[in-house]
């Protein structure tokens, strides 16, 4: 279990910068109360000391608050609503409250959102990456909450992880297509976010493993059906002879398939199509859309199970915990 520490004070601050507390209260409350000079000093001594403010009561301040932070890059993503889900499975059985954030795949808001947390003393936080800013990783060590990062086993973490390996999975994908006969591929990835890059390493690591030219199609724009139709326009224009694609999710899938239909390309026969994460209407639609089946909701599970029994005082028995993803051929590739 992570250790707490002594929180830093605004007197600690003051004591950094060289200035009444009364002034690094100030400046919390309104920056332009104080000098431009000393707003960059009491800056830099907040990021340095990690300072998170406290808006729980001094009463509470060494109390069990009985609620954990999440920090998800989308509430409506059906992705992270499944996790959630398996989240308050397990809270809501042991007393618990979930505090929900979303921070629309940005470091800095993720980092502006877990100060928010820690200030009302959550006990615990789990976070859907497993990258953060500097100040992110001090607030968190000054807290001294244990904290569990899900959807990737891959990447480094902080104290544990939950997930799975996107980029042996989309490997997994891709050398499927290959066997199968598809020989042109094209991986089409939004957001671009870690999770979009491992899984691009592994369509590349699949395509030059056979011998192919790893081909892709990116942009940070969110993904959307609509986003999948435009993007697949694209690839046709780039690259004429794409005869397979393989998608960071479902949403940019259904939208290419549904285009390919909108405009008499027939799936799988001329262009298959694979996407990511298994969604209902993706296991619905004809032709059944190919996917990734990844344990969203025994993620959040897991992830609240560990959680709470860190901050009970358990250790870390597993700090990686890889929980896997099946295959799903459907009918589109």
């Amino acid at each position: 279990m992570s250790q707490k520490h002594r929180r830093p004070t605004l007197q600690d601050v003051a004591d950094l910068v060289g200035v009444t507390k009364m002034t690094v209260s100030r400046y919390l409350k309104d920056t332009s109360l104080v000098s431009a000079q000393v707003q960059e000093k009491i800056a830099a001594a907040l990021d340095e000391l990690g300072y998170i403010p406290n808006r729980a009561p001094d009463l509470l301040s060494n109390a069990k608050s009985k609620a954990i932070g999440v920090l998800v890059p989308s509430l409506t993503n059906q992705v992270f609503a499944e996790v959630i889900r398996g989240i308050e499975s397990v809270t809501e059985r042991a007393g618990y409250q979930t505090m929900l954030a979303h921070y629309g795949y940005s470091s800095e808001v993720e980092q502006e959102h877990i100060a928010s947390l820690l200030s009302y003393h959550v006990d615990g936080l789990i976070l859907s990456e497993s990258y953060h800013t500097e100040r992110t990783l001090r607030m968190i060590q000054t807290a001294g909450v244990p904290v569990v990062e899900i959807m990737d086993s891959r990447s480094p973490f902080i104290e544990q992880a939950v997930g799975f390996d996107n980029a042996a999975a989309c490997y997994a994908m891709t050398n499927l297509m290959i066997q199968k006969g598809y020989r042109r591929i094209v991986y089409f990835g939004a957001r671009m976010d870690v999770r979009t890059r491992l899984k691009m390493e592994g369509f590349a690591a699949a395509m030059k493993d056979a011998g192919l030219e790893p081909r892709n199609l990116t942009t940070d724009a969110a993904s959307s059906f609509s986003l999948g139709a435009e993007l697949l326009n694209r690839a046709r224009d780039q690259f004429p002879d794409m005869d397979g694609i393989v998608c960071t999710n479902d949403d940019l899938a259904i939208g290419a398939v549904f285009e390919c239909q909108r405009q008499g390309i027939r799936v799988p026969d001329e262009i298959g199509i694979s996407g990511f994460h298994g969604h209902d209407i993706s296991l619905a639609m004809v032709p059944r859309l190919a996917t990734v089946l990844t344990p969203r909701e025994k993620i959040g599970e897991i992830a609240a199970e560990q959680l709470l029994k860190r901050i009970l005082g358990n250790t870390i028995d597993e700090p990686v915990i890889d929980l896997g993803f099946e295959l799903s051929a459907g009918e589109s590739i």
